[in-house]
Formats: C-alpha cells, structure tokens, sequence
C-alpha cells in the first residue's frame, strides 16, 4: 500500500488529524512517510495548513501541499473566485506517485468529500484515487446521521471501481450515547468493509509527544497500529439490548 488516499464523509470529521496518526503509526513501524494535500482552503499563506499539522503531529515525513486557496470553500470554487488555476487530478496523481518513489507510504488527503470538484470540469479525489489505482481511506463522525453518508460513499467508491480501505471514525466522544455505541456494529455493515480505527475526541490538541505515543492504538494492525475492533466494540457496547 504505497499510497492511501484519505477522504471524509463531509467536513470536520477529523480527516487532518486521522491522517496524522495513520502517519504517526507508520513512522513508528519504521516507515518512511509523505502527505500530500491535494488542495487547501481557507488559510492564508503566513499559516499552518493541514499538511503542516499532520507533519507537527506524527513527526519528520515529508509535507507537500499541490495549491492554496484563500476562502474556505471547494477547491473548484474558490480557485474560481480567487482568479488561480485549479488543481487537477492528474497532477495530484503524478506528485503523488513521484512521492511514491521515495517513501514507503504516501497518504494524499482531500478537501471535504470524496466529491468535492477541484475544478470546472468536475475532477474530484476519487478521479485522484482511480488515476494512482489507490485505496480509499473513508473517515466518518461517530454520531447520529453518520450512516447514511458512510454508506453514500462508500457505494460511490464501489460504482466507480475504486477500493474502500476501510472506515476509521475520526472523534470518538468521551461519553459515547446510544447512536454512537450502535455505529460501531453498523458502520462496517453499512460500507462492507472494516472498522479500523478510532480517534479520541481532542487527539488533534495532544502534545506532539504524547499523540505519537498514543497514535498506533488508534488504529488497527492494517494501519500499523494495535486497535482492536472487537474489543473496543464489546467494551462500547450498549447495554440491555
């Protein structure tokens, strides 16, 4: 798996920090790591944008960044509005695939959704993932509504030839309630394919130190980690049911 491509059902559902520990696991396995981020919005040039977080949480891998665009909207749209070329698949592809050449593990993380256009003729993360023959990372919130867009995109992945990797949820909550407990038995149901990680809620906020210690019993030993979906799921259980 030289490359993994990493979306999210939607917005902040805690794609940026999944990566990072998916990264931080990695290195800590002794492999050599690169995140590419397809295209970034809504951050000016002077700040830190996703693809510096994930190398501030996981630690030394290579950060690259294909474009940046002022307004935090999709890629497409604001590259319109800011009068800047967009970026397209085929360019994500190819630096990701140089990357490729010199690290064990490239993560490329979109922008939003699966779907999101990154320009006017409708290229979006999934034409990056069909063009790299790359599988597909789907990050998904833990609560009530989360369901319906796993299994959106998921079947989206599948109707386009592409592989789902597997889902990890990206904030798991400290007092889970009754729909979060019951995803984790649904999510992989719904998406047929496995649950393979969890994030705490707040992990992005660890120090550096303490995430990459944290990080591989997050996820499971197909993402370099120790997680266990069976016991975390037997552990979160809900009861009386």
């Amino acid at each position: 798996m030289p490359v993994l491509v990493i979306t999210g059902t939607g917005t902040e559902v805690g794609k940026t920090v999944t990566t990072a520990a998916v990264a931080a696991a990695a290195l800590a396995a002794g492999r050599s790591v690169a995140v590419l981020k397809a295209a970034q919005t809504g951050v000016r040039p002077d700040e830190r944008g996703d693809a510096d977080e994930v190398a501030r949480l996981a630690g030394p891998l290579t950060a690259a960044e294909m474009a940046r665009f002022p307004e935090p909207l999709a890629p497409g749209t604001a590259a319109r509005r800011a009068g800047m070329p967009p970026v397209r698949p085929q360019e994500v592809a190819e630096a990701a695939a140089k990357l490729a050449t010199e690290h064990d593990l490239v993560l490329v993380e979109g922008a939003g959704g699966l779907l999101v256009r990154f320009d006017a003729e409708g290229g979006t993360l999934a034409d990056v993932a069909r063009l790299l023959d790359a599988p597909v990372l789907v990050v998904a919130p833990a609560g009530l509504g989360t369901l319906n867009s796993t299994e959106l995109t998921a079947r989206e992945l599948r109707g386009r030839g592409l592989e789902p990797a597997g889902v990890v949820i990206g904030s798991w909550p400290r007092d889970p309630d009754l729909a979060c407990r019951c995803n984790l038995a649904d999510l992989p149901e719904v998406s047929g394919t496995p649950l393979l990680g969890a994030l705490p809620a707040g992990a992005g906020a660890l120090p550096p130190a303490d995430f990459r210690t944290a990080a591989p019993g997050w996820l499971a030993p197909r993402l370099d980690g120790t997680w266990n979906a069976e016991q975390f799921q037997t552990r979160e259980a809900p009861q009386g049911l």
